[in-house]
Formats: C-alpha cells, structure tokens, sequence
C-alpha cells in the first residue's frame, strides 16, 4: 500500500499562536493525541479530523493528504 498520511496541523496551530494543550481544549483531546497526530505516529479518528478541521475553518483535505 505505502501511502503515508500527512498533515499541515503544526503550520495551523503555530500561524495562530495556539499550543497543543490549547487545540487540545478547543478540540476535547489530550494534548499528546494533539502531538502524536502532528508527528505522524497516531491516525486521528473521522470525528477527531472533522474535529480538527473545524477549529480552523477548514476542510479536512486542507489538513490532510496521501503521500504514496
């Protein structure tokens, strides 16, 4: 298969000032599911995506994408 998941998470959360422990507040997730979703080690759930996306004001595909 090979695809790996990518995400422009940190570029969002810094360009807005924000921590981990505070995407992790707006987002109801422990920071370090905010963590290991940025380093690539943790997939999010559907729900923790759209969660994500919508704390930005973006569509998931803006966060995410297949590298393969």
């Amino acid at each position: 298969m090979g695809d790996v998941l990518i995400n422009a998470l940190r570029d969002y959360r810094d360009a807005r000032g924000w921590t981990q422990a505070d995407l992790a507040e707006i987002v109801g997730v422990s920071r370090k599911t905010i963590n290991t979703v940025e380093n690539g080690i943790f997939v999010p759930s559907t729900v923790i995506a759209l969660k994500l996306a919508a704390a930005f004001g973006v569509s998931v595909e803006e966060l995410f994408s297949l590298e393969g």
